[in-house]
């Protein structure tokens, strides 16, 4: 630490200034010699307040337009709508539908699709039309390759009690532009429902009604959903638009303005001041918002000049402040950077205690909580290579059997899950033996439990020696084993069950030789999942059985075929 620093801090320490508090202190009662901050700030306020209050009118007056425009624009296609739905054509040719099949019906349906067909061509905002029953089905359709009829989630339950549905709107590929779907009841003159008009309508309309209540020279208007979701602008309508939205705060906030304009930042990140309009009759609202640069230009004016006159009086009172800084910085950023260095995991910090106050009694805490901490890790690091040998000791107790060192069942089952997948994957195959010693109980019977453990442990040794490192072999359950073949078909599984056969026949127990039946099965040709490979290879196993013991069988085409036939 340079000899200066000593000085300073025991003339301020003689004075009572040491603290962190008052050194603070003499800074803020420097910092009042700005007093051209204060005015700058006011002026700031008040002129864009001013400012505010001319936006209000021009937003407010430009979201007002374009909402009526929309309600407008609503209004006319909910009545060509009705128009369509009561027209003669529909009404009496939809009940005629509804009687029995034949001829008659036929005709009724030819002629309300030709009406359809008729009012697309002469209204081309109506992409599509369809009619349906009161049940919900298409009855006739006209327009493009599909009939999408689904306004809204509970359309047709809103129809059928008489009420209009406006759907979300979406951006459809085929046209190449926004539409939304709409759907009208479809009523008798008794006041019955008869059935339901759906239209899908074009919205490019709305993209050149927006364009005409465009806020200055590079504001926009919005035209967006109750969820805030985009519908089109006044710059562009495009599926790119219709994926984005306004997020809820920003919604939230223009709702509860009260149609005041409100600063927040678009969906690019762009400070802009805004204005919400509710089109009530389509449940969707507009937004004409202008960028702040634009709307506070002469207020950006003021702003620059006040801070080029605080930056040159912030030069003079710096220079005289940069020694108290220095002063109280400099410990700060010490501990600052210790404590890095500590959450990273260096524990070998150990700070200078530079003078004393407020932060020399923080330096010498700090300096002990490491203290304490090394001390900790170390304890914590012996704690967790203990419980990590323990763990992994856990770990392979649970995926093995104690007898016979192999994996368990359920290690066997979870591998051949993970085996199943990367087969079907890439195409390729794995087989299964299905291991039996013979005459277990009779053995077991005869020489006691301590001769059939001894035999259960042979017979896993000698599957674990006849299998690749790849391989699973596994105790089954009692006297019963299983080895999963990796990337193997039939004829290698038997190689290996030959193999079991032999080894195991160099092998003498209390003076008697065992043997072994096995069963071999192979994904895919004698089961497509596990459990059917599984059963193949077991129904195998017990044809071993029944052909005397003591070799290996494959799993028989037939009986797989006909144990995988479905009922």
């Amino acid at each position: 630490m340079r000899s200066w620093e000593h000085a300073v801090a025991r003339v301020l320490t003689a004075l009572r200034l040491d603290s962190v508090r008052s050194k603070i202190l003499i800074f803020a009662l420097l910092a009042t010699l700005i007093p051209a901050l204060s005015t700058a700030v006011l002026s700031y306020v008040q002129n864009k307040r001013a400012l505010t209050e001319k936006l209000n009118e021009e937003l407010v007056g430009i979201s007002s337009q374009a909402a009526r425009e929309i309600d407008l624009w609503a209004k006319e296609r909910f009545y060509d709508a009705r128009v369509f739905a009561n027209s003669f054509e529909v009404t009496e040719n939809l009940e005629r539908v509804e009687g029995p099949a034949g001829t008659a019906r036929l005709e009724a349906v030819s002629r309300i699709n030709d009406f359809l067909r008729s009012v697309q061509a002469r209204f081309p905002d109506y992409a599509e039309l369809s009619v349906l029953d009161r049940s919900g089905r298409v009855v006739a359709f006209a327009g493009g390759e599909s009939a999408d009829i689904s306004p809204t989630g509970d359309w047709l339950s809103d129809v059928q009690r008489g009420t209009e549905t406006l759907g979300d709107p979406f951006w459809d590929e085929a046209l190449a532009q926004a539409v939304v779907m709409m759907a009208v009841p479809i009523e008798v003159a008794e006041g019955g429902l008869l059935g339901v008009l759906t239209t899908k309508v074009s919205l490019e309309s709305l993209h050149a009604t927006l364009q005409r209540f465009t806020p200055g020279a590079t504001g926009q208007a919005y035209l967006i959903t109750a969820q805030g979701d985009l519908i089109t602008s006044s710059r562009a309508s495009s599926p790119e638009i219709m994926a984005s939205g306004i997020g809820p705060d920003v919604l939230e906030t223009l709702r509860g303005s009260d149609r005041a304009p409100v600063t927040y930042r678009d969906r690019t990140a762009v400070p802009v001041v805004g204005t919400l309009e509710l089109a009530p009759r389509a449940g969707w609202s507009v937004i004409a918002e202008l960028p702040s640069a634009e709307a506070f230009q002469q207020v950006t004016r003021l702003r620059n000049f006040a801070f080029i006159l605080v930056v040159v009086l912030l030069v003079v009172v710096g220079a005289i402040a940069y020694v108290l800084g220095l002063l109280i910085v400099r410990p700060l950023d010490r501990l600052a950077q210790g404590a890095s260095r500590v959450a990273a995991g260096d524990l070998s910090v150990d700070l200078p205690v530079v003078s004393g106050g407020e932060v020399g009694y923080l330096t010498e805490v700090f300096n002990d909580m490491v203290a304490r901490l090394r001390h900790g890790r170390d304890e914590l690091d012996a704690a967790s290579e203990t419980l990590q040998a323990k763990n992994e000791e856990l770990e392979r107790l649970s995926v093995t059997d104690g007898l016979t060192g192999l994996y368990n069942r359920r290690h066997l089952m979870k591998t051949l899950d993970a085996e199943q997948g990367r087969a079907g994957r890439h195409g390729r195959s794995y087989a299964i033996l299905m291991i039996d010693v013979d005459h277990f109980k009779k053995f077991n019977d005869k020489h006691g439990h301590l001769a059939g453990d001894e035999v259960l442990a042979a017979v896993g040794s000698v599957a674990k020696q006849a299998s690749r490192k790849v391989d699973c072999p596994s105790r089954y359950g009692g006297e019963e084993f299983a080895i999963m073949l990796s990337e193997s078909d039939l004829d290698g599984a038997v190689e290996v069950g030959q193999r079991v056969c032999e080894l195991l026949a160099e092998r003498s127990f209390e003076g008697s030789k065992i043997t072994v039946s096995i069963g071999a099965a192979q994904y895919p040709i004698d089961g497509d999942t596990p459990e059917a490979v599984i059963a193949s290879a077991d129904a195998a196993l017990y044809r071993a059985k029944r052909q005397g013991r003591n070799r290996v069988v494959r799993a028989s085409r037939k009986q797989t075929k006909k144990s995988t036939k479905k009922p």
